[in-house]
């Protein structure tokens, strides 16, 4: 059944097929043994930390984080996969699969393109050397991937760049390493409230151009042809994406070769690269069902104009920031309040503030949340294997 949008567009409910498909993917709840899995996963992964610590077997812990880092990094993908696509399949300008498989090849592009993000991340802070050092990096990305699987569970578009910078961080607390708060300020929490704020105004402005331009074409055909502008503006969207977030993990796995003096940190090796890409685009083929529940439904109803508009502004802030600031955005972040932009320009009421409320929750939480977790995890490996 179609409802209607801002008097020009059609917004319609999925069709009892491919539309019924992701609705039913979108709810669907994880069962008991997934959660028992995950925690059987996070238990042994700290075990093995801290039997590799005392033994001092540095080679396999070092080899311990790549792997977790990895798996972050794939968690990642699959978490934030519905940042670049939610709004494109919401509008129906691309099917659920063929929206995936375009969202993962772009993010391998865009992981290929830059490095200055991951040297700036591999500085958030200074561990100690060797063994210990592992044991700090590998709690902060356990307490990452942690809480990007609760926020999934829920449904909830929270950051998984902030989650792995918070359970950094407080891993490095927990530890009495050295937090270059600096950088955590001036490369972080600046961009944190920044970037939001500038993809709403944004998305807000170009969605009031789209609507005096096209102000006296007809409704049926401009829908069409911002659908096929949605394609590009997704796939940009999906690189820039791969810009931001592959680096991230490669910033940690540059940090640990740094501490076993397998790296003096002023390149990223090559193939640190290709695994971060490739698990990165593993993980956003294999799906963001819920999140992109949430992006493309309950926090407006998204037509092909508002869609373009958002995805659009969102991949210019997201290229600015990781080419000319170095700074890690959320891009979680950024489509969702450029999402509220377009959104907001039809009337305030149009943005379901509720759901809006939750997310920034969600936000707000993210960071002490995750470093809480990753001090638990670094408490228990250091106390069994110190």
């Amino acid at each position: 059944m179609s409802t209607p949008g801002d008097g020009s567009t059609l917004v319609r409910e999925p069709s009892a097929g491919e539309g019924a498909t992701l609705g039913e993917q979108a709810t669907r709840r994880v069962s008991g043994r997934a959660w028992l899995l995950l925690l059987a996963g996070v238990a042994l992964v700290t075990a093995a930390g801290a039997v590799g610590l005392r033994s001092d077997a540095q080679a396999a812990v070092l080899v311990l984080v790549v792997v977790v880092s990895l798996v972050f990094d794939y968690t990642n993908g699959f978490h934030d996969a519905a940042n670049a696509i939610a709004t494109a399949v919401s509008t129906r300008a691309l099917t659920p699969r063929v929206a995936l498989l375009m969202a993962a090849v772009m993010n391998m592009l865009g992981a290929l393109l830059g490095v200055e993000v991951a040297k700036t991340i591999s500085e958030v802070i200074t561990p100690p050397d060797d063994l210990h050092g592992l044991t700090v990096i590998a709690a902060g990305v356990l307490g990452a991937i942690t809480w990007n699987l609760i926020t999934w569970y829920f449904g909830l578009p929270s950051s998984s760049s902030h989650a792995l910078i918070g359970g950094v961080v407080g891993a490095g607390i927990a530890s009495a390493s050295t937090v270059n708060w600096s950088s955590v300020i001036d490369k972080v929490a600046i961009p944190m409230v920044v970037s939001p704020v500038v993809g709403f105004l944004l998305a807000y402005l170009v969605m009031i151009a789209i609507l005096w331009i096209f102000r006296h074409a007809h409704p049926g055909r401009v829908g069409r042809r911002f659908r096929i502008a949605q394609t590009l503006s997704a796939a940009s969207l999906a690189l820039g994406h791969g810009l931001q977030d592959a680096q991230k993990t490669m910033g940690i796995i540059v940090l640990a070769l740094v501490v076993t003096d397998h790296s003096d940190g002023n390149s990223v090796p090559t193939w640190v690269i290709v695994s971060c890409a490739g698990a990165l685009s593993l993980g956003t083929y294999a799906g963001g069902w819920r999140i992109m529940r949430t992006l493309g439904r309950k926090v407006i109803e998204v037509d092909p104009p508002k869609g373009f508009a958002a995805e659009a502004t969102a991949s210019i802030v997201l290229y600015v920031t990781a080419y000319f600031w170095h700074a890690p955005i959320s891009t979680t972040h950024t489509i969702t309040s450029a999402i509220m932009g377009a959104g907001a320009t039809k009337r305030l009421s149009a943005v379901r503030w509720g759901m809006a409320g939750n997310i920034v929750l969600a936000w707000v939480l993210t960071m002490p949340a995750a470093a809480a977790v990753a001090a638990l995890v670094y408490g228990i490996v250091h106390f069994f294997g110190a």
